[in-house]
């Protein structure tokens, strides 16, 4: 048969739920979501219940399936990360380079280009530092951090050329108002992040062109009461904010107040996830010192948290079931709302989106994948 008719779980399509209805897949690509009295003859896949939803889109994924992506990457390290990713749920991807040297920003941009086309899943690249604020490095090595200057930005606009998405995570300690404009205007993302920057600073940013913050709340400078910061800035302006949904990060009370206070489609969530994404690693190394996997999270032999022991079908999980907020809320802001924050035309089920899928049982647990049409088995 060359249609796969998928069936038998209530089908939420990046917005809303449709009971009854079915998914008709062609040639890797969604042909037709229709109600099961009109489904065509094909190949039939039925659940007994649960939730079929647009496969995940994750913006900040540092590495996984043992691998990090560092200034050895290649090829072949991308489609590693993205190969991990998938089998998690998250079809769509951003690899994401931690702060490095020029030279490592080079080589991981060459790769990122290389992969376009080629990689099943990749959708960009998340630069995250190196022109971050040395007052808030978090795991980032602090001897790497560094300004913006020229060179940089004539590789930046040059990469952009070639790849689909490209986000760059800065600070205004180390980005001037200018430079985030010229960036802004060739179509990369800028996103404040790892910044100890003012409310001024922040709305100065944003008004040149930064439009997303990275993983609200973590290595920022923070709400008060005669000084809103970045956090303040992030809440009260039009921008996107990257969230990690562990409930090591940020409080679930703390999420809901930022839900409150954001604007519907402003919140997305991020894994943040590390070489041991997808694997049984319990420890790797990043820039020189040792990462450490226990209870959940990641953290530095000092116990600085070091991204996240999380996947998004996980991070959906927790908004709905800690958080408490919709299954159609937690499972958009996993799909649709972060790749419409990069342009992405994923996210969605409807027709001639790719074939990208997830399902996830009465408990809200991953069971299946499609990835271009074709089943993946669930690691998640």
């Amino acid at each position: 048969m060359d249609k796969l008719i998928l069936t038998g779980a209530r089908v939420f399509d990046g917005t809303a739920f449709h009971e009854n209805h079915a998914i008709v897949l062609e040639q890797g690509r969604i042909s037709a979501l229709c109600p099961i009295a009109e489904m065509p003859e094909g190949e039939v896949v039925e659940f007994p219940g649960g939730t079929l939803a647009p496969g995940l889109v994750d913006l900040q994924v540092n590495g996984g399936g043992g691998v990090m992506l560092d200034g050895h990457a290649t090829l072949e390290t991308i489609s590693t990360i993205c190969a991990a990713h998938a089998h998690l749920g998250e079809t769509t991807i951003l690899p994401t380079l931690i702060t490095d040297t020029r030279a490592a920003t080079q080589t991981v941009l060459a790769a990122g280009i290389a992969a376009v086309t080629r990689v099943p899943g990749f959708g960009g690249l998340h630069l995250e530092g190196p022109h971050l604020d040395p007052k808030r490095p978090g795991c980032h090595p602090p001897g790497c951090i560094r300004p913006l200057d020229e060179e940089d930005i004539e590789t930046l606009l040059e990469a952009k050329t070639g790849l689909p998405a490209l986000i760059m995570t800065l600070s205004p300690a180390n980005a001037t108002p200018e430079q985030i404009a010229r960036l802004s205007e060739a179509g990369i993302v800028v996103s404040l992040g790892h910044s100890e920057c003012s409310f001024a600073e922040a709305q100065e940013a944003i008004a040149a062109g930064a439009r997303m913050v990275t993983h609200l709340f973590n290595a920022m400078s923070q709400l008060g009461s005669r000084e809103p910061g970045l956090v303040g800035a992030a809440l009260s302006q039009r921008v996107s904010v990257g969230l990690i949904a562990d409930g090591i990060h940020v409080h679930p009370e703390t999420i809901r107040l930022a839900l409150a206070a954001k604007r519907q489609g402003e919140v997305f969530l991020v894994s943040d996830a590390m070489a041991c994404a997808g694997s049984d690693l319990m420890e790797f190394e990043l820039a020189g010192r040792r990462i450490l996997r226990s209870d959940g999270a990641l953290r530095l032999e000092d116990g600085t948290l070091a991204g996240a022991d999380l996947s998004l079908p996980q991070a959906v999980r927790f908004m709905i079931e800690t958080v408490g907020v919709s299954p159609e809320q937690a499972l958009a802001m996993a799909s649709r709302i972060p790749a419409e924050a990069i342009g992405a035309p994923v996210g969605r089920i409807a027709p001639g989106f790719a074939g990208d899928l997830v399902h996830f049982d009465g408990d809200w647990r991953l069971t299946e994948v499609w990835q271009g049409g074709q089943a993946k088995s669930s690691t998640a």
